[in-house]
This record gives structure tokens, C-alpha cells and sequence, in this order.
């Protein structure tokens, strides 16, 4: 089928269902709707403006830093599994224009440049989010790379093969950034990272992210907080040669772009649908845009409800973008399904240091208005007599009061971040501290204290707040 595709199917009832963008949340709700559906009740296309489907953009550092072996590695479906599916996936296929009154999406073919309207009785915005590209001289200069799909990683594994120089800037010091600083030393370049903040990861408390800041000079990068970057400076021959701040200049050969993304809600905007105050689209609680029936979207296109602090926000995270695909998938053939919102969990690592967050930090407790107790506690990932127990902080953070827990940070060696889980469930059910003391969590010696570390953080901020 071209472009056109005007006809609904033979007997003129079956309904079409598009599908703008071949990642996660729009190839798990083109899957799961096929589930429900077969091809004589339901035809689905999928437009694709790259050229892979269903990957792990979270996998790219990893691919870059030789730990994981090759890009096919992070596929979970290929579009040919996908087309077997009965779904009618169309890749290098970019849509340009939506009509929502004409339910209708028009889409340009972007080798060829041809283009028209193909109308739908349902539609999925998976448009996902585009990497931040400040607005600086040199920034789109050879040799600056922004990561956020197989294409890019690629890109960026074509210039390192090019780079006889061994000196790369990160800009930017979240998750991606963080990432491929290790990555990039990995490959053996000298790494300077280079942020606005006063510690790296943002995600966290300044007094947690100086702990991450201390692993990754371990590792021999070299840390310039508090900086803002003016420029990209370049060479006689137009590719980047360093970073420029307002104090200082940093040599580069190479550029990686990690300050972060935003939701690629353009061709909302242009269609007038509801877009939140950062910018990403509006749902209900089963996905739908609000406002338009036939009409869904999620993935890191879309804002949604934080449940500790009651408020829309932007987390755009993979396992966020699947759930979502499911449950779009589900409404859109013919179900019922919900989501709910987040808590905010993310987890990550440096090196062997493994770093995790759920709830808010205090910022944000204190922009929502909520009065909050903190505690830290040193602990150990094992029993301390059990050989390989390592160190670990943990920081909690619970409301006055009530004691309702707002928030969980950790940082430490093997067996730190996923103990973040309990925190997330606990946050999900709307748990005090007091009651989170009296979970009922594994032990051995091997695996945790008698006292499990979070469990110790709650004892404190229960005590805490007792004497509030």
C-alpha cells in the first residue's frame, strides 16, 4: 500500500487505527490493539520517520562503551516482526500535518519527498521528545552529538571511529550525560563534563549528587560545576575544537549534548491539542488527549500526574512509555485500561556506584507547599560480618505530621539502587514511614542487614516526625 491508503478495507467497516511513531509506547499500543483485534476488524499503520522500531534508547550508552555488542542487541522487534504482526508499519515515513476535525494525519515519505492524506478512525501520538539543543554558536557543528535514538548512536560511533583526537566535553551532567561520560571512558578518551549545576544529577539532592560527583572523578573525568556554556568554539575546517563557558575554555574533539529532552509535541501544538506547562501533551486517565474521543498518546510525549505531590509532570522514561502502549492499546482495541501516574523512580550507575531516586527531593516538596522532615543513614548492602557488605547512604524524606513518605534517594555499591522498589511500592500506597517499618522484607546475611537499610531510614524519619 502507498501513502494514500484511502480505502477503510473491503466491506467499508473496518475501522484504521495510525500510529505516529514505531517506539515504545506506539509499537506496544499497535501490538496490543492487533491482540485484541485481528486485521478484518482493525487496520493499523504505523508511521516511522528513522529507520528502527521498538529499541532501547536507554541501552545507547552501553552500546557506545563496548558493554553491550552491537545495535541489534537493542532491538526488541524488528519491523518485519512488527509487519508479521499484521500491522503496517511504514518506516523513513514522517507525518507533517494532523486534522483533527477531518480525522485525518498527512504524511511525507522522507527519501522521496511524496506525501498525502491518509484518513483514520483512531489515531496514537508516540511522537517521544527530542534531545535539548541550545541555541549557541557551533552547537550544530561536526562533531557535537545529541543521543536519543539508533541513528544518532550510530552517528556518534561513526565519528569515533574518524576522532584521532582523544579529548571529549559532555555538556550537561543528568542520566544520558553521566552515561556517556563512563562510556566515553570506557573508549579511552579524556572526559570532561561540564553543568550548570552545583553536583551532577539533578534528579537528586545536591548533598546525594556530591557523592556521584566524587565516583565519577574516581574514574578520572573531570567535573566543572557551576558552569554556563556560551559556545562551541571551531576549527579552520569548521568542526568543534572546545567548549566554551563564561570562565573558561575546554578542548574538545568531540561534543555530546546530554542537558536533557524535551516532548516533540510540534505537530500538536500546530493541531491545537492540549499541551501541559512543560510542554507535553494532556490525557485522561486511559491515555485518551483530552478533549478528543478517538484521539491518545503517550510515550515522552506526554505529561503525567505525579501521585506523591498531585501535580502533571514530565518524566519521560521507557518503562513509563510501555505502559502507556498498553494501555492505549487496550482502549483504542476495544478494552478498558487506566494508568495512574508515577512516583518517579529512576535508577542508574557510575562505574560500580549505583544511584536511585523515588518521590520528590526537597525542592520539590517545597514548591508543592509540603512541609517534610528529613533523615540520612549510612548502611550496608549486607549483613556487616557477611563478606562483600559495601557501604551505602539513604536519604528519606517524609511529610510533617502525618508522616506520609515523600521521597527516596540511595547511593552505593552492588546491590543498592534496585532497593528502591520497596520505596516506589510504598509511595504508590500512600504509606507513612511508621507503617513502613513494620514491612515484612527478606533477610539473610548475604543480602541485607538484619535491619534492612530503607527499613533503618524509615525507623529515623518516624522518630522524626514523632518529635516534630
Amino acid at each position: 500500500m502507498g501513502l494514500n491508503g484511502d480505502a477503510r478495507g473491503g466491506d467499508g467497516r473496518t475501522e484504521r487505527l495510525v500510529v505516529i511513531g514505531g517506539d515504545a509506547a506506539g509499537m506496544s499500543a499497535a501490538s496490543r490493539a492487533r491482540r485484541l483485534k485481528g486485521p478484518g476488524e482493525l487496520e493499523i499503520v504505523a508511521f516511522e520517520r528513522g529507520h528502527f522500531t521498538s529499541f532501547s534508547a536507554c541501552g545507547i550508552p552501553y552500546w557506545v562503551g563496548c558493554e553491550v555488542d552491537g545495535r541489534d542487541r537493542l532491538i526488541a522487534r524488528t519491523p518485519e516482526e512488527h509487519r508479521q504482526r499484521g500491522i503496517d508499519l511504514r518506516l523513513r515515513t514522517e507525518v507533517t500535518e494532523i486534522d483533527p476535525a477531518g480525522r485525518r494525519v498527512h504524511a511525507r515519505d522522507v527519501d522521496s519527498g511524496s506525501g498525502s492524506w491518509m484518513p483514520y478512525d483512531k489515531l496514537v501520538l508516540a511522537t517521544g521528545a527530542r534531545p535539548v539543543r541550545p541555541d549557541l554558536p557551533g552547537a550544530d557543528a561536526p562533531g557535537v552529538h545529541g543521543v536519543q535514538t539508533l541513528d544518532d548512536g550510530q552517528a556518534l560511533l561513526d565519528t569515533l571511529a574518524r576522532t584521532r583526537g582523544r579529548r571529549a566535553v559532555v555538556v550537561g551532567a543528568g542520566y544520558i550525560g553521566v552515561e556517556m561520560a563512563e562510556a566515553l571512558i570506557h573508549r579511552g578518551f579524556g572526559v570532561t563534563v561540564v553543568d550548570r549545576g552545583s553536583e551532577p544529577m539533578p534528579t537528586l539532592d545536591p548533598d546525594m549528587g556530591r557523592m556521584v560527583h566524587r565516583a565519577m572523578e574516581g574514574l578520572g573525568i573531570t567535573m566543572v560545576n557551576d558552569a554556563e556554556v556560551t559556545g562551541m568554539l571551531t576549527g579552520p575546517q569548521g568542526r568543534v575544537r572546545a567548549v566554551a563557558t563564561t570562565h573558561a575554555e575546554y578542548p574538545a574533539d568531540l561534543v555530546i549534548l546530554g542537558i536533557g529532552v524535551r516532548p516533540e509535541t510540534s505537530l500538536a501544538r500546530e493541531a491545537g491539542l492540549p499541551l501541559g506547562a512543560h510542554g507535553g501533551l494532556l490525557t485522561d486517565l486511559a491515555m485518551r488527549v483530552r478533549g478528543h474521543e478517538n484521539i491518545w498518546a503517550g510515550g515522552d510525549c506526554v505529561e503525567v500526574l505525579n501521585l506523591v505531590s498531585g501535580q502533571e509532570q514530565y518524566v519521560p522514561l521507557g518503562t513509563h512509555a510501555n505502559k502507556h502502549g498498553q494501555v492505549i492499546g487496550t482502549n483504542a482495541g476495544g478494552g478498558y485500561a487506566t494508568f495512574p501516574g508515577v512516583v518517579g523512580t529512576a535508577v542508574s550507575k557510575v562505574c560500580d556506584l549505583e544511584i536511585a531516586r523515588t518521590g520528590l527531593r526537597e525542592k520539590d516538596a517545597r514548591r508543592v507547599g509540603l512541609r517534610y522532615e528529613t533523615v540520612t543513614i549510612e548502611s550496608t548492602s549486607r549483613a556487616g560480618y557477611y563478606p562483600g557488605a559495601s557501604p551505602m547512604t539513604v536519604k528519606m524524606l517524609a511529610e510533617r505530621r502525618t508522616g506520609r513518605l515523600l521521597g527516596v534517594q540511595i547511593v552505593g555499591r552492588e546491590g543498592a539502587a534496585k532497593r528502591v522498589d520497596v520505596a516506589a511500592v510504598a509511595l504508590t500506597a500512600g504509606m507513612t514511614v511508621e507503617q513502613m517499618t513494620a514491612l515484612d522484607l527478606g533477610y539473610a546475611p548475604p543480602f541485607s542487614p538484619v535491619w534492612d537499610p530503607v527499613l533503618v531510614a524509615a525507623r529515623k524519619a518516624a522518630a522524626r516526625v514523632r518529635a516534630s
